[in-house]
């Protein structure tokens, strides 16, 4: 057991050691010295980074009696969720300001959800996954709610209420996967299910634990919270939302469609069907909105429909696919709301009209921000671009059955240029009074640096390409 916690738990480890100094500070420190918080944190997911390279992944690694695993695959994801993670700590100043001491709560809550996180991309069996999606949703409730205004609470009951009825969708998904198999054990589920024959009731609960799980990306039939959410949520908030839960869910979903749920060939329709709904309906309805973290909010759970769409379709070729567009997507993401987390901090709004002529007085924090929804619509030279292609070209190569679907989202993503562009036109326009932005450089770093590797990841994908197959075909 000790050595488990060298060989695989280290960074999670490190990270609980880092909560328990917030938790510490935030009884014992005086409160003008509140801005103590994120640094504590941001050190504390460097170190963790760092013990990355001390875990065993080679070939695969099971530790605490097979609950937890850890290969190049979850290496790759927990890499992703700690990096999210360090960007949302620098952009968290304003929050800490409004918090001052809480700052350290929130500080605490944030290393606990991502410490949720990584345990659930790593986690093995479903007693472990349960735990970890536990500790992952009740962080963000109250990260949801931690500014404690209306908004802020009521966008937390929403998400508390849908997260719940999702959770009762898993755990019956469980109970029926457990009475056809007799294990919680992923890798003993696919062992047993691959050596019997097909039987509905091991595809019903395989369709009802992935409903359950889907409910955190905005997927249908679990989407209704999102627009409310975003818009009552703040900003750093919403950076770690649209990330690191994204890459945590993903990252589960992703590893038991290729193996224990393999094989359901049922629930690759249903996903399809959910991913096309989704679509349509958060592409659609972005056409006619106004307020900029509402078209957000479609836009995530535009993107995340496209993800479930390729990886429904089973193969290492799509995995990688997925891969790739996730890394890709979680950088974009974390710079525009790097973008709106500087507007937030100006008082400036997010209705579209308050954003004109921006261009003008804040030429450098504008560029980083055009790029990052210029890579959201999938424009050449970004990394948004190269992953549409690399995905399109997925599921253009899983069969002509599929066509139709590739054909009905290249037909949405063309209508998602409409609001993309929506969310950047008014900068370019002239007008007389236009406010010249403050913001602090933990904020324009972040902003800059992702913008950078946007463009970088558009221009040399080849490397990070590579790198996504070499992990999905060792999977």
């Amino acid at each position: 057991m000790i050595h488990d916690f060298y060989n695989i738990f280290l960074p999670q480890s490190c990270l609980i050691l880092f909560i328990l100094i917030e938790l510490v500070m935030s009884f014992f420190t005086n409160i003008k010295k509140y801005n103590l918080a994120r640094p504590i944190s941001a050190f504390g997911i460097c170190i963790a980074v760092l013990l990355l390279t001390s875990v065993q992944t080679e070939p695969q690694y099971f530790g605490f009696f097979n609950s937890v695993m850890s290969d190049n695959y979850t290496l790759l994801f927990h890499f992703m969720i700690l990096l999210c993670g360090f960007f949302v700590v620098l952009l968290s100043k304003n929050i800490d300001q409004k918090l001052k001491k809480s700052g350290y709560m929130f500080q605490a809550l944030l290393l606990t959800a991502i410490l949720g996180g990584m345990c659930v991309v790593s986690a093995n069996d479903f007693i472990t996954l349960f735990v970890s999606l536990e500790v992952l949703s009740f962080s963000t409730y109250f990260l949801i709610a931690s500014t404690k205004d209306y908004f802020s609470k009521e966008a937390s009951f929403k998400y508390l209420i849908t997260t719940a009825v999702s959770t009762g969708v898993f755990l019956f998904g469980v109970s029926y996967l457990y009475g056809v198999s007799g294990s919680l054990d992923l890798n003993e589920i696919y062992e047993i299910v691959i050596n019997k024959p097909h039987s509905m009731l091991f595809s019903f609960s395989g369709i009802l634990i992935v409903l359950g799980l889907i409910a955190k990306l905005a997927l249908f039939p679990f989407a209704n919270w999102v627009i409310d959410v975003y818009k009552g949520t703040e900003t750093s908030v919403l950076a770690y939302l649209s990330t690191i839960p994204k890459l945590a869910l993903f990252g589960i979903i992703c590893r038991m469609i290729v193996f224990p749920l393999g094989r359901t060939v049922e629930l690759t329709f249903v996903l399809c069907f959910i991913a096309l709904i989704t679509a349509l309906w958060a592409n659609t309805y972005a056409i006619r909105e106004k307020n900029v973290k509402a078209i957000f909010a479609c836009s995530s759970a535009a993107n995340a429909s496209y993800v479930m769409l390729t990886a429904s379709l089973v193969s290492v070729y799509n995995l990688s696919t997925v891969i790739f567009y996730l890394v890709s997507y979680v950088i974009i993401n974390i710079c525009a709301f790097s973008f709106l987390n500087i507007v937030e901090s100006n008082n400036l709004g997010f209705n579209l009209d308050k954003f004109k002529g921006l261009f003008k007085t804040n030429f450098g924090i504008s560029i980083a921000y055009v790029i990052s929804i210029l890579a959201l619509a999938g424009f050449p030279l970004t990394s948004g671009f190269v992953a549409k292609i690399y995905l399109f070209s997925a599921i253009a190569h899983s069969g002509l059955i599929f066509i139709p679907f590739l054909l009905i989202l290249l037909i949405l993503t063309v209508v998602a240029l409409f609001y993309y562009l929506k969310l950047i036109l008014p900068i370019f326009e002239n007008i007389d009074e236009v406010k010249n932005f403050k913001c602090a450089f933990s904020q324009s770093f972040v902003l800059y640096i992702t913008a950078i590797i946007t463009v970088l990841i558009g221009l040399y994908p080849e490397k990070l390409i590579e790198l996504c197959r070499f992990i999905a075909y060792n999977i």
